[in-house]
């Protein structure tokens, strides 16, 4: 078998100065800048930071919960993390984003020394540019989610299988890693965890026909025993602890969500399309091209005409990658952004090689279609984005009845300005892109245009967002919990936020406007009562509740109580 490919398969790793120090000063613009201002997002913020306070306050490290109750959704091992940094820094929003920033740093770091190790430093490089700066990396890294985790394992997971089947020698150690990494995964998130790698694997071994080397080389039995010593004792510690309900939630939080939508959160199979084109801008420009010029050659590698090794081999692997995760949880029907973040290491990979191609060859195929997609997705971004005062606006009264702020707030400038930057800097781009001589450059144009609007988002949108729309209940509630005892209730009127948990540190009790009844076992009189509330809710509270003075309000958020603040 013989690849055709000129490139080089396997150079030795390197360790650049230069590329260490200007990814990691990137990585921490945009995962640590202002990573504590914005309060708690509902609902997976605020539930994953409340849970890991509640351990913390506990000391319960087996069984998670929410607002004191069981809390089955998701496995310990983020809560782990963010208590850790809980006790390290203290309880606040920075301390409850922190590991997920630094498992966006580290998945970073090992996109690059992956790709150093197999494909040079240069390409190396771009892949990890690539991957760090877009809007879904960013947005998933920064905020107190089980992704972060979730996608550093499974990418560890993937790239281990890739070295461990490719190398010789002590390079198959690499296959413990990949155990390993599915192991941690699937104490990260569940399930998925073993899925994710397999997505990838299963693929590329049935088309390449290496079943047998994998069984050969890959150390499949104990690698299962090692899987099994690190991710099973916690799970059956929760099947000893709580049983059947336990068991009936794994069953509801794994196929139940591929089933059925969960908590609304749909769409349609088309769902992640826009996803994958506008979360990975730019470089989504490049994908279409990277993703077809990957697997055109499919039947060459399984007849064996082309050897699944080298660059054009990991280009295989990572094209199906991408392809299947796609497929799958297109399939899934509940859908969220975040659900796609799995595929982008491996999309960052393609593109990152196709790249690489452009820049060393004078008239390199799908370069022009590539840097045509490049200015159509900016064109659709940048417009979108200058005409959010315009949309806005004519949403205002649906935008309201989540955030009262909006009736007296607009959202500036900041909008305009992003997709200003957007429409100029595809421009440049394409231009840049088309002339060899300065094609090299179109590169660090697009990572400065999207390094500018992601640090205008943080700087900018965030503060401001933050203020007027986020903060006001969490104040309210931070208020409420200083000013409560141990046997004093807080309530929330309206639609549940988690996040007010974390700010009151206490029990909360979630009553919905027409479940009136609910509130008569609060209602003991040696016991002070408050309620956090939308203010133009407050008409629909029932008597005696309904003359509970206001004690304070915040951007269209009030506080009720029972009794003055002052006793």
């Amino acid at each position: 078998m013989a690849d055709p490919s000129p490139r080089l398969p396997f150079p030795p790793l390197s360790r650049p100065p230069v590329h260490l120090a200007i990814l990691l000063t990137l990585a921490g613009l945009v995962l640590l800048l202002g990573l504590g201002d914005l309060g708690l997002t509902d609902r997976d913020e605020g539930s994953n930071a409340e849970a890991a306070r509640e351990m913390l306050e506990t000391g319960d490290w087996i069984s998670p919960t929410l607002n004191y109750e069981p809390r089955y959704a998701k496995p310990a091992f983020v809560y782990w993390l963010i208590s850790g940094t809980y006790a390290l820094f203290g309880i606040h929003e920075f301390a409850a984003r922190l590991p997920g920033a630094l498992f966006g740093i580290g998945l970073i770091l090992l996109q690059y020394f992956f790709l150093a190790r197999l494909l040079g430093t240069r390409v190396a490089f771009f892949g990890a540019v690539m991957l760090l700066l877009n809007v879904e990396f960013v947005a998933t890294c920064r905020m107190v989610l089980t992704d972060p985790e979730l996608v550093f394992f499974t990418t560890l997971s993937s790239y281990s299988f890739w070295l461990g089947l490719r190398g010789e020698g002590r390079d198959r150690q690499f296959f413990w890693l990949f155990y390993l990494g599915m192991a941690l995964a699937m104490l990260t998130k569940g399930p998925v965890g073993i899925v994710i790698p397999l997505l990838a694997v299963i693929p590329y071994l049935t088309l390449t026909r290496q079943w047998g080397k994998f069984w050969r080389r890959g150390f499949p039995v104990a690698g299962l025993v090692v899987f099994l010593l690190v991710a099973a004792p916690w799970y059956l510690a929760m099947f000893a602890i709580h049983g059947a309900d336990y068991a009936a939630a794994a069953q509801a939080n794994t196929m139940g969500r591929f089933a059925n939508p969960m908590e609304g959160h749909g769409g349609t199979v088309l769902f992640y399309f826009p996803i994958l084109f506008l979360g990975f801008f730019p470089w989504s420009g490049f994908l279409p091209f990277a993703l077809y010029d990957s697997l055109k050659n499919w039947r060459a590698y399984r007849s064996g005409v082309l050897s699944p090794s080298g660059e054009n081999g990991l280009a295989l692997f990572a094209g199906l990658w991408v392809l299947a995760m796609f497929i799958f949880f297109s399939l899934s029907a509940t859908r969220l952004p975040h659900y796609l973040f799995p595929l982008f290491p491996a999309a960052s990979i393609l593109t990152a090689i196709v790249w690489s191609r452009f820049v060393h060859e004078p008239s390199p195929a799908g370069l022009r279609p590539s840097l045509t997609t490049i200015v159509i997705l900016g064109y659709l971004l940048g417009l979108a984005l200058a005409s959010l005062p315009t949309v806005y606006e004519a949403f205002i009264d649906k935008i309201a009845l989540e955030f009262p702020a909006a009736l007296k707030v607009g959202p500036g400038l900041t909008p305009i300005i992003a997709g200003a930057t957007v429409l100029v800097g595809v421009m440049v781009i394409r231009y840049l892109g088309l002339t060899e001589n300065y094609r090299a450059s179109a590169f660090w144009v697009a990572g400065g245009m999207t390094l500018t609007v992601l640090l205008i988002l943080i700087l900018l949108a965030l503060p401001r967002f933050n203020k007027y729309f986020i903060a006001p209940p969490q104040e309210l509630a931070e208020i409420a919990g200083l000013n409560l005892g141990p046997d004093d209730r807080l309530i929330q009127f309206g639609r549940k936020q988690p996040s007010l948990m974390f700010y009151a540190k206490r029990k909360i009790f979630q009553i919905n406007p027409g479940e009136d009844q609910k509130f008569q076992p609060h209602l003991d009189p040696s016991h002070r009562t408050m309620i956090i509330l939308q203010s133009r809710l407050r008409s629909r509270l029932p008597s005696p509740v309904s003359e509970f003075p206001v004690v304070l309000q915040r951007y269209g958020f009030s506080l009720l109580s029972s009794e003055s603040l002052l006793r």
